[in-house]
């Protein structure tokens, strides 16, 4: 029984390491890097696909395979859930997470699922290995459970944190650059080009998403709008909102991108000052658990042994 829970645990680890190296292997491209792949493959080779088979093959493994599978299982699955609400929500989400590994909807449905039977075959196969008690027996498959079906949001959660402080970094600098851009005498379009071509973090590419869809036909307000929505970044979302402002009113753009640059720099001191001054409650936990503790035995320790000596003679 030890050796079948032992092979049981090791397949499933082997599962899921396949399943994140497939995913980490294949991030989403940047923009325009696909094209130039494809591009490049065609002049490499000499010639182009003649069908439709051999332009199938060309794709990656997960591009081909893995990903169309996860769909098709997240459609299966959620077929029946009937709650448009929380797909919309989901979705939002994703947008917000930069769509890690071009997931979609019904991609995460199968992760989920994936990463729920592997959980939970892990901590099944760990609890045979182990042969706890009976109450322990129960709690190892069901913790894999909740913690498989926990895992995948908690990760989304983390890159939509971790995107979020990224596009709130990088906005100082880019509003600088953007601002120098404009009143040098380029086009605001023109200066989003700049500015996307000059940094590479997740603003640049919400960026390049904006100027693409203009590219496409889409109204440049709209676009820019549809940016700050879907960030949710707040000083994202009042520098386009000033911006827009600007457009509808007539005012200038360059008036309006210093002083949103002025006001974005502002509250980055404040925020550096908030946290300075949290520090000092922050410390006092680990004082309190680690030094204080400390101080006591080497300050009252000798006390206490002459203490015990004195007693002890008597």
């Amino acid at each position: 029984m030890s050796m079948i829970a032992f092979g049981l645990a090791i397949v499933a680890a082997l599962g899921v390491l396949s399943i994140i190296y497939g995913l980490t292997a294949s991030a989403a491209p940047k923009p325009g890097e696909l094209l130039e792949a494809r591009l490049a493959q065609f002049t490499e080779s000499g010639r182009m696909p003649t069908t439709l088979a051999e332009v199938e093959m060309s794709l990656p493994f997960f591009e081909r395979v893995v990903r169309p599978s996860l769909d098709r299982i997240g459609r299966l699955l959620d077929r029946n859930r009937g709650q448009s609400d929380s797909r919309s929500q989901l979705q939002e989400r994703l947008l917000m997470a930069g769509r890690p590994w071009g997931l979609t909807p019904s991609g995460f449905y199968a992760i989920r699922l994936l990463s729920v039977v592997l959980c939970t075959t892990v901590c099944t196969g760990l609890t045979l290995l182990a042969q706890p008690g009976m109450p322990m027996t129960l709690l190892g498959p069901v913790g894999g459970l909740v913690l498989g079906y926990l895992m995948p949001q908690f990760v989304i959660s983390r890159r939509i944190k971790k995107r979020q402080k990224e596009i709130l970094l990088s906005m100082p600098s880019a509003l600088d650059l953007l601002t120098i851009s404009v009143e040098a005498g380029l086009s605001f379009d023109a200066a989003l080009q700049r500015v996307a071509e000059k940094y590479h973090n997740a603003l640049t590419q919400e960026v390049q998403q904006v100027l693409n869809e203009v590219r496409l036909g889409r109204p440049r307000l709209e676009a820019l709008d549809d940016m700050g929505t879907r960030c949710k970044v707040d000083e994202l979302s009042n520098f386009v909102q000033a911006v827009i402002q600007s457009e509808q009113l007539g005012v200038g753009v360059a008036n309006v991108l210093r002083i949103q640059s002025e006001e974005i720099r502002r509250r980055r001191r404040q925020r550096a000052e908030e946290q300075g001054q949290k520090a000092p409650l922050k410390m006092l936990f680990p004082m309190v658990g680690c030094i204080f503790p400390t101080l006591f035995i080497v300050l009252l320790g000798p006390a206490i042994i002459e203490v015990v000596h004195d007693f002890s003679g008597h």
